[in-house]
């Protein structure tokens, strides 16, 4: 018998500080398209520091104008926007215009010019937000050896024409703004000539205020070229300067936590700024968020990372510095007495070990929160992290040591320690009980059958991220298909069933019917039909969800392509995984109290505000503290609903106190006792608790089930009143009753017209269900899909302008909730939308990049917020 391999090693050592928590890798290419896609909430809550985008009015991709999305980004808490000037231009390498290089630069020149001239029009409070990059890529594009070169030299074997024209840049920046900062040279690896660019530009007083380039390598190349550099600036005498790695990570690694964290240590140690890559679609982090408001595995994962504080310490990884392996980042704040641990990338067994824990800090126990933040797909909605274990353990000679068991390469974990020993009540974990079946492990009958892959893989880094590499296809248009799963469960119970699948919204099979229509059976019995979700590519995964009743033992779950009660399926679809859960609050033996169902937010591992301080002595905590909130000080709780809609939610005080509640930036009321129903938008939610008396002492916040008591009503579209080329259309058999209303946009006179009923006067969430399969020409490997918008008026009130990303396909539907204030009684809500003119007000994008009209409309839901 083989032995046992013994369990890897991941220490942290509590004593070895490396700096302040920094939270630099949480920055995104083209990962914002505009106000609201994705929304505040998102951005905030990931923590996003800095944007890299395209120049305004750009034409290299649609949305994501640096200027348009400047405003909400710094609302949301955003440090710097970074323009890419020459994503100006179409194509890449760019197809700048003119006969010769002199021409192509001095029309480069007029459009940085016309940059800086349109950011000092915000004022400075914004355009101090504002790094300008003149050239991105030169070596490939405007001073490499292609079509669209300068000279047909690349400025590696002759640097003179790129050095004066980063000279002339950079002079012409300054002196329009002088207070700007400038970046460069923005090159796609930190090659050896960037020596000879720094003394060039350290000789002729052009330094780069940041300097930037591209990682498009392995964590390990971030720590070696960051590296590599101070060396470089101490050699030459400059900086140290502020480093921006302004693309990095591959497609097989976004999205997938356990491939992320590996990047963010990397990323962290080095104390630099970086942007994750955009290859797919803008307006989406990165393939962090879904739709406008919910996030994946990944957003997650950025949320544990940018609430981390205090300082970083010292992290020695089993192999360390090896990508695809386990690697970790940690931090220790020694005020809020907490030390926090993000790692993943390996499988199986681990330990991880703590070192020099300060009794002062943690006495002789500390309680640690171990959670598990899993892969959920590129496009795959996710709910909080999962809770594993909530336990003391004890402090030996300064050292904790946990047992880990299970882990999963594509998840990444958080360890939080807290001091222990005060009799804090366990937490009860997430799932009683889960597994995954592959879906090339399953049984296929029927025609059509193929295995696809393999997928993205170490060495396949293009490609995307796909469980156990393979995934299936077979059941489309035509087929009689069956993909049968043999599954055992533990016991008698409630199973959440979700499937890991896609369709590619530009599929012949797909382009028609939207998406893939599939049967759903347990044991042959109890047929249901599923809608599986659209990708902008095959092998983007997202999730369709559902639940099934099974009892203790073995069942098959089969999905198919005809089902004799309910139809065919119309579309194309492949399969990755099925996974099944039995969540704790569905055990029955545990279902003893409506608080059982309740998703539990504890207040010592929220974000705190300055004068907010975690107690860990405070009898009747639920967790490992409470938190104490002085006059004006808050506690902000980062909380998922799966659907907009009401909620029950609960503050949990340990002593009198008053306070008051903000939902996503909307006061709510006041902190009462029992459970307050609320609106949550589906996905993501910022829940704020601010202190209103002398001291409000927080103990958790509980979110639970809808007890129908905010009011709501339901509006369809075609009842509206439409005027000029708005119509009723059949054409979209998902949306509600086989009705919804098309071509309201290109002028205000194409228009939909509502009347919807508020039972009381005050705020109100209009929860628009909508589509919007719109699509742009593109130049290169970058779906460009379109958000379409529409200006609504409520009550002839201003207009409120409301962006909605794109669902795939105009026949599939999703929900967007927009807050407005409404009278009692009858309300007139307007919906008209127009193709937006550029800065100027006056041109107009010459490639359809800016829609003209609003989303096809289907129903508008009113709820009251509170």
């Amino acid at each position: 018998m083989a032995a046992e391999t013994a369990p890897e090693t991941l220490t942290v050592d509590l004593a070895a500080d490396t700096g302040p928590f920094h939270g630099g890798a949480s920055g995104t290419l083209y990962g914002l398209y505009g106000d609201g896609v994705p929304s505040r909430t998102l951005v905030e809550g990931m923590a996003v520091r800095t944007v890299a985008t395209k120049a305004q009015d750009g034409v290299q991709h649609p949305g994501a104008d640096a200027l348009e999305i400047l405003p909400s980004f710094v609302a949301a808490g955003g440090r710097d926007v970074y323009v890419y000037i020459p994503d100006a231009y179409r194509g890449f390498p760019y197809e700048w215009p003119g006969a010769t290089g002199e021409e192509r630069l001095a029309g480069l020149m007029r459009r940085i010019r016309r940059q800086v001239e349109q950011v000092l029009t915000l004022g400075e409070d914004l355009a101090s937000h504002i790094v300008y990059v003149p050239f991105n890529e030169p070596e490939g594009n405007m001073f490499g050896t292609g079509e669209w070169s300068h000279d047909g030299v690349s400025w590696r074997s002759d640097p003179r024409a790129y050095f004066a024209a980063w000279r002339d840049a950079h002079r012409l920046i300054k002196e329009l703004h002088p207070g700007a900062r400038v970046a460069g040279p923005n090159t796609c690896v930190l090659y050896e000539e960037v020596r000879g660019f720094l003394e060039f530009a350290r000789e002729h007083d052009v330094l780069p205020d940041v300097v930037t380039w591209h990682e498009l390598s392995s964590p390990a190349e971030v720590r070696t070229n960051v590296a590599r550099y101070r060396d470089l600036e101490r050699e030459l005498g400059i900086g140290p300067l502020p480093v921006n790695i302004n693309e990095y990570a591959h497609n097989y690694h976004l999205s997938v936590p356990g491939q992320m964290i590996q990047w963010i240590s990397a990323i962290e140690e080095s104390k630099v700024d970086a942007d994750m890559a955009y290859w797919n679609i803008a307006g989406n982090l990165n393939d962090s968020a879904v739709g406008a408001n919910k996030g994946n595995g990944q957003w997650w994962l950025f949320n544990a990372y940018g609430r981390l504080t205090g300082h970083t310490v010292r992290v020695t990884a089993p192999h360390p510095n090896a990508q695809y392996t386990l690697q970790g980042v940690a931090a220790l704040d020694p005020d809020k007495r907490q030390a926090r641990v993000l790692f993943g990338g390996g499988n199986g067994h681990a330990r991880i070990v703590v070192e020099h824990a300060d009794p002062a800090l943690f006495g002789a126990a500390v309680h640690a929160r171990l959670e598990e933040i899993p892969w959920t797909g590129q496009l795959g909605a996710s709910p909080q992290p999962l809770l594993l274990r909530d336990t003391e353990l004890p402090v030996e000679k300064g050292r904790i040591t946990l047992p880990v068991s299970g882990l999963d390469a594509m998840s990444a974990y958080q360890l939080t320690l807290s001091p222990g020993g005060h009799g804090a009540t366990p937490g009860r974990p997430s799932v009683r009980w889960r597994r995954g079946y592959e879906a090339e492990e399953a049984t296929y009958s029927g025609s059509g059958h193929v295995k696809h892959g393999p997928e993205g893989s170490p060495s396949e880094v293009g490609k995307f991220a796909t469980s156990g590499g393979y995934h299936v296809g077979g059941l489309r248009t035509g087929s009689d298909g069956v993909l049968a799963f043999d599954v055992e469960v533990p016991q008698d119970g409630t199973y959440d069933v979700s499937i890991l699948a896609n369709s590619h919204n530009q599929a012949d099979l797909v382009r028609e019917p939207g998406p893939a229509n599939v049967f759903l059976r347990v044991d042959g019995e109890r047929p249901r039909e599923l809608l599986l979700p659209l990708g902008y590519q095959w092998a983007v995964w997202g999730r369709t969800d559902t639940r099934v009743d099974l009892t203790a033992g073995r069942h098959t779950l089969t999905l198919s392509a005809r089902d004799p009660e309910l139809g065919v399926t119309r579309g194309d679809a492949v399969i990755d995984r099925l996974d099944l859960t039995l969540r704790e609050a569905d055990a029955e033996a545990e279902a003893d109290t409506d608080a059982d169902a309740d998703s539990v937010y504890d207040a010592a591992y929220a974000s705190l505000t300055a004068g907010a301080r975690i107690d860990h002595t405070t009898p009747g905590a639920s967790g490992p503290g409470v938190v104490v909130l002085p006059k004006d000080a808050a506690v902000t709780f980062w909380v998922h609903a799966d659907d907009d809609g009401e909620a029950s939610v609960t503050v949990d005080r340990v002593v009198p106190g008053e306070g008051k509640l903000t939902v996503n930036g909307e006061a709510v009321g006041a902190v009462r006792e029992g459970a307050v129903p609320l609106f949550l938008a589906g996905g993501v939610n910022k829940v704020t608790v601010t202190g209103v008396s002398e001291r409000l002492v927080v103990d958790r916040l509980r979110v639970g089930p809808s007890r129908g008591l905010l009011p709501t009503s339901t509006h369809q579209a075609e009842d509206g009143v439409l005027s000029g080329a708005a119509r009723v259309t059949g054409a979209y058999p998902y949306a509600t009753g086989g009705k919804a209303v098309d071509g309201v946009g290109a002028g205000p006179a194409n228009a939909l017209t509502l009347t919807v009923t508020a039972e009381r006067a005050g705020r109100h969430a209009l929860t628009l269900r909508y589509s919007n399969g719109e699509q742009a020409p593109a130049t290169h490997y970058n779906p460009d899909p379109l958000c379409r918008h529409a200006d609504l008026t409520v009550d002839g009130s201003a207009p409120h302008r409301v962006l909605f990303p794109t669902t795939f396909h105009f026949n599939a539907f999703a929900e967007l909730s927009v807050p407005v204030t409404l009278r009692r009684g009858a309300n007139t809500l307007t919906f008209t939308a127009d193709e937006l003119p550029d800065f100027d007000g006056v041109t107009r994008n010459p490639f359809g990049q800016r829609s003209p009209y609003a989303p096809v409309l289907d129903s508008v839901r009113v709820t009251a917020l509170c």
